[in-house]
């Protein structure tokens, strides 16, 4: 594979509540195996106390085991974000994830995509920290919010929105660029054990790790849900949104922010959002499993 051209690769931040369920996992492979991406770092996101008392902490681990599977220690920047979520709409957690959004938003390197898949506590930090980024060259692609309309949500409150409703409403209300992935579209990111056994297990250890942690995570969660023997990958969209804009349908939605139920509220600041109302799946599915093949056939 040919690499793009330096000053033609996009620059790519991914921040990722990684040890939250079991599809950020995949995000990240396929982040870290895109050569179309400049990636300036991997920010460890917390998500929330409810699951564990120390999830930043548990995020930057996967992110660190990921890596370790992958004999790419060391070749990418990993930091810690916010291990809680914001306390008022004003109020910053600082972290070096946080700052590393504020040094990459300020270099005149072309535009800056930072993906979250989890909370937008990071984001919303770095614009308290250094308002100035609202004028910058950058998109937020953002994994979260509940449906728009009359849409029956999945389940409710969206998970990624409830860990922190204040950061949300700081970042759209920031006029920062948001491509909004909501959860009426992340949940049609699905695969089936079969799928994953015959295209994702074969591929080396991490190949491996990946379906098993999935068959795991789902087996905690029959007891409620039922049988299962498939997963959403709900993080992936915002992967394959950086690399492809053009293979999503999108609609353009006046600014809004959060209400103390979750629900959209219409609002006089911020710009409008970018929101994802459809993606091609199959053409992020079956990239990342191409790209994991020939990772593997490499190694």
């Amino acid at each position: 594979m040919t690499l793009p051209r330096p000053g033609l690769r996009r620059r790519v931040i991914v921040n990722t509540d990684a040890m939250n369920e079991a599809d950020d996992q995949f995000a990240i492979v396929h982040a870290l195996l895109t050569p179309m991406f400049d990636l300036r770092g991997l920010i460890a996101a917390h998500f929330g106390a409810e699951r564990s008392a120390t999830s930043m902490e548990d995020s930057r681990e996967e992110i660190d085991h990921l890596l370790q599977l992958m004999d790419l220690g060391g070749t990418v920047r990993v930091e810690n974000g916010s291990p809680r979520a914001l306390p008022d709409e004003s109020t910053p957690e600082d972290s070096a994830g946080a700052r590393l959004i504020i040094e990459e938003a300020m270099k005149d390197d072309g535009p800056l995509y930072v993906a979250f898949l989890g909370p937008l506590t990071d984001m919303a930090s770095a614009i308290l920290l250094e308002p100035a980024i609202a004028e910058r060259d950058v998109v937020v692609v953002w994994i979260g919010g509940g449906p728009y309309g009359d849409r029956i949500p999945a389940y409710w409150p969206e998970f990624n929105l409830r860990n922190d409703v204040a950061s949300a409403n700081v970042v759209l209300a920031s006029g920062v660029e948001v491509w909004q992935v909501p959860m009426s579209t992340y949940v049609m990111m699905g695969v089936s054990y079969a799928e994953l056994d015959e295209k994702v297990t074969p591929c080396g250890a991490i190949g491996k790790y990946l379906t098993r942690q999935v068959i795991e995570f789902n087996a905690g969660r029959e007891g409620s849900h039922g049988p299962m023997e498939h997963r959403s990958l709900g993080d992936s969209p915002a992967i394959g949104l950086m690399m492809s804009p053009g293979s999503a349908v999108w609609r353009e939605q006046s600014p809004v922010r959060f209400g103390a139920d979750h629900s959209y509220e219409p609002s006089d600041r911020g710009r409008p959002i970018k929101v994802c109302e459809h993606i091609d799946s199959r053409l992020v599915l079956e990239d990342m499993f191409a790209k994991l093949r020939a990772f593997t056939a490499k190694q």
